[in-house]
């Protein structure tokens, strides 16, 4: 695993905007940055990312099983009760995910750590998937890769696959896409996967959020009055379950993209539920519930909510105190302790591997960088090669 600084290429905003990538630069801030790029091998990408993501992926279902068929750890995940049910109930069914985002620790060296799984709203998806793919064409073209050189990336050819399991197996209604009028980025993330399942044969439906309205059967209904019955959300079901909507999310007769489990999946007490299920992992770091948290006394530790997005109030322990920390909305339903992993330095920026899981298989990488520890929204986007 390597960095390389390079000069970008002249007409990458001009393509970003030719492509809709519209948050490419965020508040002023570049958030696609190719003024660098790493370099991994073959045997760094199959050996230390896939497999172990995939392992990791299957580890998470063990667990999602462990905690549906639990009171005690459906309460310790702070899932509400009125939803035990419906999220049981998803889990039973088997109704299908469509991706999830496994962050990790690796530096080139020794098993990638698993920091959390990002398995319900994970965003970074278009330029993982579509913008980065061009930009390794680009630097081929000019000589700035070698023309042997490739990329761990069949995010979109996978998500396509998907899509068109659903398409096969789904009855006949149209897929509604929804996401918050109010981020740029959430849209962007959603008209790819909208993009992704029209080319898979779905008709798709946009409405945002804010939209989405009952019948007089509480049924879900679009922006125009027409009812949902597949829905893919970029909106998550912690909120959701918390929400006067949510209380008639279980007889709204949805399809949902991502099912109620993910509410299991997507949450922080995973990682000490993991660690109790598979300990000394090689890809795990020591993880530990609340009622064990004196543990972060001594050492390094990281606190995090049970519930929070986008690495939003992360605090960051050293001896028992806070040496870093992220601010946010986040924490009341409790938190976790996990080990301190150092990500990889390169210069004055921490790199964080982010690896996307479509349905059960790893389908490519996103690097992020940035100069604090803690990775959060703004985190600048780096893209990858591999060339051994």
């Amino acid at each position: 695993m390597k960095r390389h600084l390079v000069t970008p290429r002249a007409h990458w905003q001009a393509q970003a905007e030719e492509f809709g990538f519209d948050f490419h630069t965020m508040y002023d801030e570049v958030y696609w940055d190719e003024s660098r790029y790493y370099q991994f091998s073959l045997e760094q990408i199959e050996n230390d990312i896939e497999d172990p993501t995939e392992e990791i992926g299957q580890m998470c279902l063990e667990a999602v099983d462990k905690v549906v068929n639990s009171e005690q750890l459906l309460e310790k995940f702070a899932i509400p009760q009125a939803h035990w049910d419906t999220v049981a109930r998803a889990w039973r069914l088997k109704e299908p995910s469509l991706y999830a985002r496994i962050d990790l620790a690796y530096d080139g060296t020794g098993p990638a750590k698993l920091l959390e799984n990002n398995a319900d709203t994970p965003t970074s998806l278009y330029e993982s998937g579509f913008f980065q793919w061009l930009w390794l064409e680009d630097r081929i073209k000019d000589g700035t890769l070698a023309s042997g050189a490739d990329q761990f990336n069949s995010i979109q050819e996978s998500l396509i696959d998907r899509f068109s399991q659903f398409k096969q197996e789904w009855p006949p209604v149209p897929l509604h896409f929804a996401s918050c009028l109010d981020s740029i980025e959430d849209r962007g993330t959603v008209q790819y996967l909208q993009d992704c399942a029209e080319e898979a044969g779905f008709k798709t439906v946009f409405s945002a959020i804010e939209h989405i309205g009952l019948s007089d059967k509480n049924e879900f209904l679009d922006a125009n009055g027409d009812l949902i019955r597949a829905c893919f959300k970029l909106y998550p079901w912690e909120f959701m379950l918390r929400e006067e909507f949510g209380d008639h999310i279980a007889k709204a007769n949805v399809r949902w993209l991502e099912p109620e489990w993910k509410s299991v999946l997507s949450n922080k007490a995973l990682l000490p539920l993991l660690w109790q299920m598979f300990p000394n992992h090689p890809n795990l770091l020591p993880a530990y519930f609340a009622d064990e948290a004196d543990r972060s006394g001594t050492g390094q530790w990281v606190k995090k909510p049970i519930y929070s997005r986008e690495g939003a109030n992360i605090e960051i322990l050293d001896g028992g105190k806070v040496v870093e920390s992220s601010g946010g909305e986040y924490g009341e339903e409790g938190f976790i302790i996990q080990a301190y992993q150092q990500l990889p330095k390169f210069g004055d920026d921490n790199a964080l591997i982010g690896s996307w899981l479509i349905g059960d298989k790893a389908a490519g990488i996103s690097v992020r960088e940035d100069h604090s520890r803690i990775t959060q929204d703004l985190s600048r986007f780096i893209p990858h090669c591999i060339v051994d």
